[in-house]
């Protein structure tokens, strides 16, 4: 549900931003040869644990340095999850041992340096980047649909119990709802490094692809699934498309 919810959100803001954030490289380009000093960008990414997005500020340093922030939201999964079938009558699709749904909360603060320069509007220029700051993890119970011990009768919706749960007591996920309530915080530190390769045929608009890696510490560990331990360490490997705009 989880899943449905963000494709469907993104898919929202896909349009909206089609409409009014994305430029129009047809008609709002310009190829003035001076240094913008402001930039702002969006991105939408994949990653190797799930997917997001962020929006990023920002502002020359030198000519060829930029310090910026960024806020950044994305999903997480655990790499051992595996989707089942439901037995009961919506078969609804379930992760057995799944703990929580996560989703991440970034706020980074980081500097871009350009390793190579545009020499003409159809060129490519190449920079790196790193980032650094505060996040915190978003942990929803993940509760399932089941029946008692005899099959007998329905007994929904619990959260996963090692000691009594079987696969044949788990008729199929719960709904997303459940468990709202009983959201955990987990904060973490997180880094970033970057490269991306920016080829926009206009110096005052942006259109990139960013590639990188990403690695969050938690102080106190996240759990995500049954019979593994929490994550203190969490590292993954991200591919993004950037757009967006320059000014003075």
């Amino acid at each position: 549900m989880l899943r449905t919810l963000v494709i469907l959100s993104f898919l929202i803001l896909a349009a909206d931003l089609n409409a009014q954030i994305i430029p129009n490289y047809e008609t709002e380009g310009s190829d003035l040869n001076v240094l913008y000093r402001n930039e702002q960008t969006y991105g939408i990414y994949a990653h190797t644990r799930g997917y997001g997005g962020f929006y990023r500020r920002s502002k020359h340093v030198t000519g060829k340095t930029k310090k910026f922030y960024e806020i950044n939201f994305h999903t997480l999964k655990h790499p051992k999850e595996i989707k089942l079938t439901g037995t009961d009558v919506e078969r609804k699709r379930y992760v057995y041992g799944k703990l929580n749904n996560v989703a991440f909360l970034y706020l980074g603060f980081g500097r871009q340096h350009t390793i190579a320069g545009k020499a003409d509007r159809k060129a490519v220029e190449v920079r790196y980047a790193y980032v650094l700051g505060p996040g915190v993890a978003l942990a929803k119970p993940y509760y399932y649909s089941t029946v008692t011990k005899d099959n007998s009768t329905i007994d929904k919706y619990r959260r996963f119990n090692e000691k009594t749960f079987t696969q044949d007591s788990v008729l199929g996920r719960a709904q997303f709802v459940y468990g709202l309530t009983e959201m955990a915080f987990y904060p973490y530190v997180g880094g970033k490094f970057n490269l991306s390769f920016e080829y926009a045929p206009y110096t005052n608009l942006v259109k990139a692809i960013e590639t990188g890696v990403s690695v969050n510490f938690f102080p106190i560990g996240l759990p995500t699934m049954a019979r593994n331990p929490a994550e203190n360490l969490v590292v993954t490997v991200h591919v993004a498309f950037v757009f967006g705009t320059r000014w003075y």
